[in-house]
């Protein structure tokens, strides 16, 4: 007997730049690349634009679909830098990679909308921002005049404090109402609907249990109707359940990814890509009852 069960994942045309991505018929591994010396899994390793540069290619072969650049922390507790430092960390990654990996999708981890732009300039197609714009309402602007994609996440106060006290009396409507919120401004700001992405923001001004709500309750997003990234890999929620260091935390890390997939997930922002990549195709291919045809 045939198998009555549907994936419960929308599938959209995700508009980025000069480029149009699929999204729906399999998950997108984005890989993280911090270039920065203070982000809480890997600040330090690859702040050196040429080790920067080096670990960008290992993830594009382990299979990475997007490189999300970032020069600025956005860990618990992190102090801002100004536009200038942060774009001497991230543009000559950006420029190597777009020379040498032209229809390579490149994100700009940042919440200024001057790096924004000038990272767009160097190659760059997707803005994602964990303020969703609050912090420089411009970014939406340059997203609306550059026709890059734009990820919009909620995030509860800024990274300097936003785990002194988080708190919620319903986490799930309150995020739900935030990213509408912000998909609404979006729009008024002359973005179109198929540049947006939305992403809840996990630990970032959130509690493990916040964490586990909005997870578990994840398909409700899809109401926004808008494609959903989650990043949740390495993140300290997983110790506080399982534990593990930091980088010990990859068995957690694919569990939550592959829970993220079966409630609607369309994008995974991960550290370790090529185990995601694997955790990913297996999935998608379980949820479809076909082999992944790799496109």
């Amino acid at each position: 007997m045939q198998s009555q069960f549907q994936p419960s994942r929308s599938s959209y045309s995700w508009r980025c730049g000069d480029h149009s991505v699929e999204l729906g018929h399999r998950t997108l591994i984005m890989g993280i690349l911090n270039a920065t010396p203070d982000s809480f899994s890997d600040g330090g390793s690859y702040n050196e634009a040429e080790a920067a540069v080096a670990h960008a290619e290992i993830m594009l072969k382990a299979g990475a679909d997007i490189l999300d650049i970032g020069g600025e922390s956005t860990r618990p507790g992190a102090e801002p830098v100004n536009a200038t430092q942060e774009l001497d960390r991230v543009l000559p990654v950006i420029e190597h990679l777009h020379t040498h990996h032209p229809d390579c999708l490149i994100s700009i981890d940042t919440t200024k909308a001057s790096v924004a732009e000038a990272a767009i300039q160097a190659g760059a197609c997707i803005i994602n921002d964990v303020s969703a714009g609050r912090i420089d309402p411009d970014i939406i602007q340059v997203a609306a005049k550059t026709h890059a994609g734009i990820i919009l996440m909620h995030m509860q106060g800024s990274p300097r404090d936003m785990q002194q006290n988080p708190s919620y009396e319903d986490v799930q409507t309150e995020v739900e109402n935030h990213l509408a919120s912000r998909i609404s401004a979006s729009i008024k700001a002359g973005c179109r609907m198929d540049q947006l992405v939305i992403d809840p923001g996990i630990g970032f001004g959130k509690t493990t249990e916040h964490n586990l709500t909005l997870l578990h309750e994840l398909e409700r997003l899809q109401s926004l109707d808008c494609p959903i990234l989650v990043g949740l890999s390495r993140k300290r929620f997983i110790a506080a359940i399982a534990g593990g260091e930091v980088d010990q935390r990859l068995g957690g890390s694919l569990a939550g990814l592959c829970a993220s997939i079966e409630r609607g997930a369309h994008i995974l922002r991960v550290h370790d890509v090529a185990a995601s990549v694997q955790a990913a195709r297996v999935l998608d291919a379980i949820r479809s009852g076909k082999p992944p045809n790799n496109t």
